[in-house]
């Protein structure tokens, strides 16, 4: 059973930047292709990033450019590392773990984290 915990939310000024990071227990990180999602208030969750084992790396459109994925295996930790924030990126964000299955479909992650509270202000 692989556990995850965010940390680094918080409370932002447009323009600046924070690096989420998530750490896993419980299993071995080069197994899984590791995602990070966000939800707002009203909203359904969404894709933002995801990075395989090997690697590659996938983001949703609304955040090239601005944020960038990282993973240190040997840590069991990935990272987000979000820049040029805007008032739309406020969300709990969300990291979750898959072998396999569709990046951007939440249904197809086996586990996920209690997420991280990211707030933007404008």
């Amino acid at each position: 059973q692989v556990r995850l915990v965010e940390s680094g939310g918080g409370l932002v000024q447009a323009g600046g930047s924070l690096r989420l990071s998530c750490a896993a227990s419980g299993g071995t990180l080069n197994n899984y292709a590791m995602a990070w999602f966000r939800q707002a208030p009203g909203k359904e969750r969404e894709f933002v990033a995801m990075i395989w084992s090997g690697g590659s790396i996938s983001y949703a459109d609304s955040v090239k450019g601005r944020f960038t994925v990282s993973r240190d295996n040997a840590k069991n930790m990935v990272y987000l590392h979000m820049s040029s924030l805007k008032a739309e990126d406020t969300a709990v964000y969300y990291c979750a773990a898959q072998r396999t299955g569709r990046p951007w479909v939440a249904s197809d992650y086996s586990y996920w984290g209690q997420g991280t509270q990211v707030t933007v202000s404008s």
